[in-house]
């Protein structure tokens, strides 16, 4: 079905002849638009266009309002079963000790782990940045020891004076 704030109803509608399906889903024909309009106001309910494309447009006898109440409680329910997902970020330098490399580890696995996105970086300063092959080596490392669960996004990647990788969460099966 189609979404319900694009749909034209009863009198919105300006084709000449219709092919009509009844509140039942019952197929009644093509028959001019006066006709279906006296056919869903007979019933009570609204005459919507489904398919106005098609030849002739196709037309449905249905409760347009109890329609879009329906499709709204749809929505609502695939939002509320929508997984947000946010980006971390674990700053690293070129130098790290090995220590404070393990508890930056300790932090990446964590957001993995909730779910969450992490981007790695290191910032070169001075003239660390010559040693660029130095700050691929650790965070290849640390790509390396969350390879159980996660997986690389984006390969490190120089941008200014820093470079990234992107981990993301490996989806559980």
């Amino acid at each position: 079905m189609t979404i319900a704030k694009d749909m034209i109803v009863n009198d919105g509608i300006r084709a000449r002849e219709l092919r009509v399906i009844g509140k039942d889903g019952e197929q009644i024909g093509v028959v001019s638009k006066s006709e279906a309009l006296r056919l869903a106001e007979q019933t009570n309910l609204d005459l919507v266009l489904v398919a106005p494309n098609a030849n002739p447009p196709v037309a449905r006898v249905m409760d347009y309002g109890k329609f879009r109440y329906e499709q709204q409680k749809k929505e609502r329910e695939a939002k509320k079963n929508q997984k947000t997902i946010t980006v971390k970020e674990v700053r690293l330098s070129p130098s790290i000790d090995e220590h404070d490399f393990n508890t930056k580890l300790k932090n990446a696995r964590k957001f993995l782990e909730k779910g969450d996105k992490v981007k790695a970086s290191i910032r070169f300063r001075g003239r660390a940045i010559t040693h660029k092959d130095l700050g691929r080596e650790v965070l290849e490392r640390l790509a390396e020891e969350v390879s159980d669960i996660a997986a690389i996004e984006q390969k490190a990647k120089m941008d200014g004076r820093s470079m990234f990788i992107m981990l993301a969460p490996k989806a559980e099966k």
